[in-house]
């Protein structure tokens, strides 16, 4: 299957941890999750690792160049030859144009950017829903769900508006059932 090197994108609550899995699966491609390269790099005190905690423990966000460091690595890496699946990253335009000039580097380069199209008052739902289930307090509070909103569109929308001229993004309705969604996220690969 042609075009396999992927980023999933999307506000948050749009389901993209859902996704993400179902998605890789599919394409049979590796799940990149910054979330998940910080975790192993903070577990194996890698010199990243340790980067990271320092900001972390201290309540900051890991700055950009930690953050593509990870990446950069990550996609040097064997197993993404046959294609990947980068979820979390790029949030800001920054970090999309250095996966641009990573990939240049690594003679590849992006396919799609699925882009799960989502309301603000559908992500207050959802978020609200994942507390009661989860118990997650982040997503209890509606002044925090607000600031993840507005970081959302500050941030990381606009990389939306970065990639659009290069005709990478795939906009994908992420309203309905799980499955209902997926059909339409498989519909970008033909």
């Amino acid at each position: 299957m042609p075009g396999k090197n992927v980023v999933l994108f999307g506000p948050p609550g749009a389901g993209k941890g859902t996704q993400a899995a179902k998605l890789r699966e599919f394409l049979d491609v590796p799940h990149v999750s910054t979330g998940d390269m910080f975790r192993y790099h903070i577990k194996n005190n890698t010199d990243l690792g340790k980067t990271a905690k320092e900001y972390s423990n201290a309540g900051k966000l890991v700055p950009d160049e930690v953050t593509i460091a990870m990446v950069n690595d990550r996609l040097g890496q064997a197993d993404m030859k046959s294609g990947f699946l980068l979820d979390g990253f790029p949030r800001s335009v920054p970090q999309a144009q250095a996966l641009d000039t990573i990939l240049g580097e690594l003679k590849m380069k992006l396919d799609h950017i699925v882009n799960i199209a989502i309301s603000d008052d559908e992500i207050r739902a959802r978020l609200a829903k994942r507390a009661a289930i989860e118990g997650r307090a982040d997503d209890a509070d509606p002044a925090v769900i607000q600031n993840r909103i507005d970081t959302y569109k500050k941030q990381s929308e606009p990389c939306l508006n970065y990639y659009r001229p290069k005709k990478l993004v795939r906009d994908v309705n992420g309203i309905g059932s799980i499955d209902e969604i997926f059909e339409r996220i498989k519909k970008v690969f033909g």
